[in-house]
């Protein structure tokens, strides 16, 4: 399964959808993810991927990792997985 496959499966569990109704360009709003299901999303990825997303949920708009669509949370995650040891 590719990262893609699987945010868009983790994205779509949280908001309760389909992985279909869930594209690259939707935002987490969208979906209707509030900000409980957005730390929620982000502990799933960190497992699923075995990486430390750098992401305060008191303080998302001062955070590195772009959260404004699905296709930027994949590109985070990519960046985040190539720098692993």
């Amino acid at each position: 399964m590719s990262t893609r496959d699987k945010v868009i499966a983790i994205v779509a569990e949280q908001a309760l959808l389909a992985p279909s109704d869930v594209t690259l360009t939707s935002t987490l709003d969208d979906l209707g993810i509030d900000s409980m299901g957005l730390v929620e999303c982000i502990f799933a990825i960190e497992e699923e991927f075995d990486i430390s997303i750098p992401f305060n949920a008191n303080t998302p708009d001062e955070s590195d990792f772009d959260i404004s669509n699905v296709a930027a949370i994949i590109a985070g995650i990519d960046k985040l997985v190539s720098q692993k040891p």
